[in-house]
């Protein structure tokens, strides 16, 4: 393992394991929202910096793992089996339609349409679901109203000892970093190496023996299972799911999160998450400045000025400086030479 990412691990158990030391219960009920979040951005990062997928449809999944929790919990009364299927469901729809998309042969651009219009048509179809028609079991969908009072995660096997606040910021800690140490293994692996051979060139590794379709699916349907991770954490943390959480703004801050933290990295999302979501709560508490327009100015701001998001940028500036400080060395040591 390289030095770098082993350096990033011991960072992130730091700080998520000092966190409860030093913030109040407050504090960590929104660090377990910003865990979800950079959780989405992880498998955003993932299927885009690596895969080469742009998708505009993560919240679809992120939405999905966050209703298909709410829904069985209710029905099942344990969260073990909800909290697999939110994983497990989200992936085997994003499989499905990774599918049609890669196996059809569909390009980048429409790609990006696709998922786009997807997200839509789930945000649409969950607002009309208002009624006591619209449930399933003993769960009533409740439209643009939502499911309220969704049964946390419990202690596997006891249903009635459901996690406290401090307890599901331990759980949400623990998978984040079980999350990104996947990913990084899984990058490492031949499937990584194969899976960024093709977004470099994919005609170049068909040639090889390669099935970008087969590799391309696979990725997309981790990145659905991680983003439905995301929305199980997310409806545990406010206990309520409702349908913005397929809306247009879920879908454009994932892609945000990735800018921001850099393309190509998996902490540089993670930190992205957290600046944006920091960034969201601080301007919440007064009415001066609208969040939406200020998540619009630092988009451009990134985009014009740093497109390599902030992380790449900070280590090629850090090589340059190395780099700068070895010639410089390598120089003196020539001038003093007899």
């Amino acid at each position: 393992m390289s030095r770098g990412f082993l350096t990033s691990l011991a960072a992130m158990i730091v700080i998520l394991a000092a966190l409860p030391l030093t913030v109040s219960l407050f504090g960590l009920v929104q660090a377990t929202l910003f865990i979800a979040m950079a959780t989405l951005a992880l498998s955003q990062g993932f299927i885009w910096g690596y895969g080469g997928i742009m998708s505009f449809g993560q919240s679809a999944f992120f939405g999905l793992g966050g209703y298909v929790y709410a829904v069985a919990a209710i029905n099942m009364g344990s969260s073990t089996a909800p909290f697999l299927l939110a994983i497990v469901l989200p992936a085997a729809f994003a499989a499905l339609l990774g599918y049609f998309m890669f196996y059809g042969r569909i390009s980048d651009a429409y790609i990006g349409v696709i998922t786009l219009t997807v997200t839509v048509i789930l945000f649409n179809f969950a607002n009309s679901t208002a009624g006591d028609v619209w449930h399933i079991g003993q769960a009533a969908l409740g439209g643009f109203n939502g499911i309220p009072s969704v049964p946390p995660l419990n202690m596997p096997g006891h249903p009635d000892m459901a996690l406290d606040p401090a307890q599901l910021y331990g759980v949400a800690a623990v998978l984040l970093v079980l999350v990104y140490v996947l990913l990084k293994g899984l990058l490492a692996s031949r499937f990584g190496r194969v899976v960024v051979a093709i977004r470099e060139n994919e005609t170049r590794a068909m040639l090889l023996g390669y099935d970008p379709r087969l590799y391309k699916t696979l990725t997309f349907a981790l990145g659905g299972g991680i983003a439905g991770l995301a929305g199980c954490l997310f409806t545990n943390w406010g206990g309520f799911v409702s349908p913005t959480v397929f809306g247009l703004q879920e879908a454009a801050q994932a892609i945000i999160f990735v800018l921001l933290g850099g393309l190509g990295t998996l902490v540089g999302p993670i930190l992205g998450a957290v600046a944006v979501e920091y960034l969201i709560t601080i301007i919440g508490t007064q009415q001066t400045i609208n969040a939406n327009l200020m998540l619009g100015v630092v988009l451009l701001v990134f985009v014009l000025l740093v497109p390599k998001g902030v992380l790449p940028s900070l280590e090629a500036l850090l090589r340059r400086i190395s780099l700068g400080h070895s010639r410089a060395a390598q120089q003196a040591t020539a001038e003093v030479r007899p």
